[in-house]
């Protein structure tokens, strides 16, 4: 083991949504602006036009480097202002349904400053099945300010439905959600110019997503100094959005490919994600066996 050392009223809360990947950012429950690059579908299929120059591939996860134990902690700040504290961990090992799950949670946190303007205390947790890598049940709950909001979907993977206490919503094959879509980027082998293809589900419809692979490139964060591959999620959607910034995420260019930096530009200036200290799971990574080139 290793160790070391919203909502548009006030956009400081955008820094909730660095912490889960991409569930505040595409979730009407927070009613956050929506600051992601946006594909559309006029006139194409599944939004090409967004990753031209790139090669679109379905790669086969070829390890899994996550596990009971893994531990992130991320410090959000804008510019030189720190403003609250994210965490990623993978927590016990889970079962639902006959299906052995990782138990994936995210917790974001105003700091005491900034909890005396708006005090955040957000929890979304993702059960992500052990064997074939994608999620079985989202839950997110929901503290900021006075707004509360609960919720919780099972994802029936064989009959290809999210189960919500009111309504199913038909999905894809292998959909993933919010935070195991982050989980899952972290299994498979990439090369900067590649583009991946994921289906996505939040708040009762499919979110799809490229993932642009940019570049490599070392950056520094608290925790030290990592090597690092620099992907783009891109939003694929029928609806028409107001296109005011991005997310790009550092991965580490390891057997780990563990995020260390999260950015999200906004109109003015930049939101950050920065890691601060982590542990890795024990005994990872887990290399896979796979046949073929596709899933």
């Amino acid at each position: 083991m290793i160790k070391m050392e919203y909502r548009n009223k006030i956009p400081i809360l955008l820094l909730m949504i660095l912490c889960v990947l991409l569930s505040g950012r595409f979730s009407s429950d927070a009613g956050a602006q929506e600051t992601a690059n946006v594909v559309t579908k006029s006139g194409t299929d599944h939004g090409y036009e967004m990753i031209e120059g790139f090669e679109l591939i379905q790669p086969v996860p070829d390890m899994v480097p996550f596990g009971e134990g893994e531990h992130l902690v991320f410090a959000i700040q804008y510019g030189l202002i720190y403003a609250g504290d994210a965490t990623l961990e993978v927590r016990s090992d889970a079962e639902l349904n006959g299906r052995k799950a990782y138990h994936l949670v995210s917790i974001a946190r105003t700091n005491k400053t900034f909890d005396v303007v708006y005090k955040v205390r957000d929890r979304h947790e993702s059960y992500m099945d052990m064997e074939n890598l994608y999620t079985l049940r989202f839950e997110k709950h929901l503290r900021e300010g006075k707004f509360r909001r609960d919720k919780v979907v099972d994802f029936d993977q064989y009959n290809h439905l999210a189960i919500y206490p009111d309504e199913e919503v038909g999905i894809p094959p292998n959909t993933q959600d919010f935070i195991s879509a982050l989980y899952y980027i972290r299994t498979i082998p990439l090369e900067p110019g590649q583009a991946i293809w994921m289906p996505n589900h939040s708040d009762g419809k499919n979110y799809p997503i490229f993932v642009k692979v940019l570049r490599r490139e070392q950056v520094e964060v608290q925790a030290g100094k990592f090597d690092c591959l620099v992907i783009e999620p891109v939003l694929e959607t029928s609806a028409i959005f107001e296109n005011t910034g991005k997310l790009t995420i550092w991965l580490t260019d390891d057997n780990v490919r563990m995020p260390v930096l999260m950015r999200s530009k906004v109109a003015v200036g930049s939101f950050e994600a920065v890691l601060r200290e982590f542990t890795v799971a024990p005994d990872r990574p887990i290399i896979l066996e796979t046949e073929g080139s596709s899933r």
